[in-house]
């Protein structure tokens, strides 16, 4: 499949992956942005298997049911019920801790319309979970991928928020005008 993915992501689609994901720790959270499109689904998961590493991710909960489900979860999917008010960074934090090696993808967003700032639970897993935090673009302007090198968080959300904003800096998503 790796062979295939790359095929379709880079000599049909014309994308480029820049560094690759980190093969070490064995665990980390990545945040991908900027989220704007359905679109962006389909080219993680293209990057993902391009790369050869499993990167697990959430998504509500009507993505899972008939007929699609069984296909979401084969691809690492988890539903979320985000009508209920569970304490879905605890969960998260447990299925860290539980695994030898586990990569969970995120939109900070938490949605594909504008927004003036991000979630901040990827923030919290990665604190409570002690994993890193790496970034990956999605730049439709010049379609390519960019990852960074693993990022801890420190105790001033201030700060290792201004690195995020950094690495997204002039990033253009698939519809600009909700970056």
């Amino acid at each position: 499949m790796e062979k295939i993915s790359k095929f379709i992501l880079y000599n049909i689609l014309g994308w480029r992956v820049e560094n690759g994901f980190p093969e070490t720790p064995k665990k980390y959270i990545i945040i991908a942005a900027p989220h704007t499109s359905w679109i962006d689904f389909p080219i993680a998961i293209l990057a993902r298997m391009s790369q050869g590493k499993m990167v697990h991710f959430i998504g509500k909960g009507s993505l899972f049911k008939w007929p699609f489900g069984y296909f979401f979860k084969a691809l690492g999917g988890t539903p979320v019920d985000r009508d209920k008010s569970t304490n879905m960074v605890e969960g998260v934090i447990n299925i860290f801790n539980s695994k030898e090696e586990f990569r969970l993808g995120l939109s900070p967003e938490g949605t594909r319309k504008k927004v003036d700032k991000w979630k901040t639970g990827f923030y919290y897993i990665a604190k409570g979970a002690n994993v890193p935090i790496v970034m990956a673009t999605l730049d439709f302007e010049n379609k390519k991928i960019k990852i960074s090198e693993p990022y801890y968080v420190t105790e001033d959300i201030q700060k290792d928020f201004k690195v995020f904003d950094n690495f997204y800096k002039d990033v253009k998503g698939k519809n600009p005008e909700l970056s």
